[in-house]
């Protein structure tokens, strides 16, 4: 960068002014703008929760059922892995993919033909069916229920967070809505920067993957070629095999 030098005359005095080249003036004015522009950044926030919707119950929620008026009957059902409980009287309901007020109404209905003016009360026990799986390159693949709202980043922080051959920029959540599946792209790399855009909420049954990078994949590659029987040497030492 060129400087250049003015010499100002003033009441017998001579100052010397340094001045920048006009090549360089321009880079300086435009390091200042580029500086200013960081500084004002606006961050983009997580997105929001879209419409909450009712509960959906699923094997092997837990409910308490009661039936008005007397002899009053209240007792504990366990949704099957079928989708029903079992009713004294009326037999098997359907609970799995309903709402409790959806199962309260069912079992209203039929225990009708048993008890006149019935009123059935149905509540929500114990929720056993949110779980949510978070794989790949994490600390440590698991899965847990979802037991309050959690979005991608707390997930994967749950589970001992990415390895270092996670490719962050390309996590995946998969979801099963309505018979179809959806993928959702998740790009932890902006998230660190403070772009929380895919910071998404997730639901039960969601699906976190967390995928290795390609040289990680390579090396996965080329370790299962020249120690195919490294697992089944790690297996004997459980076994106590020397």
């Amino acid at each position: 960068m060129r400087e250049d030098s003015l010499d100002l005359h003033s009441s017998g005095r001579t100052r010397r002014i340094w001045t920048f080249g006009t090549r360089g003036g321009l880079g300086l004015l435009a390091l200042i703008a580029m500086i200013g522009s960081l500084a004002c950044t606006t961050l983009a926030p997580p997105p929001p929760r879209l419409g909450q919707s009712a509960y959906v119950v699923g094997a092997p929620d837990q409910l308490s059922v009661n039936i008005l008026p007397d002899p009053e009957v209240t007792f504990a059902a366990t949704v099957r892995p079928d989708g029903m409980i079992s009713i004294p009287l009326i037999g098997d309901v359907t609970a799995g993919g309903r709402t409790i007020p959806q199962i309260a109404a069912d079992i209203e209905e039929k225990m009708t033909r048993f008890k006149r003016g019935a009123q059935v009360t149905v509540m929500l026990v114990a929720a056993a069916h949110t779980d949510i799986s978070v794989l790949g390159e994490v600390a440590s693949a698991s899965s847990f229920p979802l037991l309050k709202d959690t979005r991608v980043v707390e997930a994967i922080a749950q589970v001992g967070g990415p390895t270092t051959f996670a490719w962050s920029s390309r996590i995946r959540v998969i979801r099963s809505l309505d018979g179809t599946t959806e993928v959702h792209r998740v790009d932890l790399t902006d998230i660190r920067k403070g772009d929380l855009t895919t910071n998404m909420w997730l639901e039960p049954g969601d699906i976190v993957y967390v995928p290795p990078t390609i040289l990680a994949r390579i090396g996965y590659a080329i370790n299962s070629i020249f120690f195919p029987f490294q697992p089944f040497f790690g297996l004997a030492r459980l076994a106590g095999f020397p």
